[in-house]
């Protein structure tokens, strides 16, 4: 299968070795690693246009859901995520920790709300993350080699 690689691992400073890695890993599995670092657009459309592009060719988004600047997903992500879906690929996310998002962020339940330290409210259906990835993707704990086992059993 072809598999778009999704995440903010791109940002790494080490990407042209993380890429090459991954390439490595996905094809020792069977499949094809389409990276969002294959080409050098020279705009911020281009690179819009090229990940659309690929993840229209995948057969499947494989995506990094680790914390990216936050306690969320990286957001590039999400948006890929949401674009797999509305093409109806599947879509296998990973995390390291796929505790509930109550757990992760140390919410406690104020006036029968679970809230946050900042007091926003959180979401407590026992889901690592928000509902809109949780419900539709198949999630591994781990990293890229558990999600590739992961979409081996699906």
């Amino acid at each position: 299968m072809k598999l778009y690689l999704a995440g903010p691992d791109v940002f790494r400073p080490d990407a042209a070795q993380w890429a090459a890695s991954v390439r490595l890993q996905c094809s020792a599995a069977g499949h094809e690693a389409l990276v969002p670092l294959d080409s050098e657009p020279a705009s911020a459309a281009a690179i819009f246009r090229n990940n659309l592009r690929l993840i229209a060719e995948a057969d499947c988004v494989v995506a990094n859901l680790n914390p990216f600047r936050g306690a969320e997903p990286d957001s590039g992500t999400c948006v890929e995520i949401g674009y797999a879906l509305a093409l109806g690929k599947p879509v296998v996310g990973y995390a390291a920790d796929l505790r509930p998002l109550r757990e992760r962020l140390a919410a406690a339940d104020a006036d029968g709300v679970c809230r946050d330290a900042a007091g926003w409210q959180v979401e407590d259906f026992a889901l690592p993350m928000n509902l809109m990835l949780a419900v539709p993707l198949r999630l591994a704990q781990g990293g890229l080699a558990d999600a590739l086992r992961e979409l081996d059993r699906a």
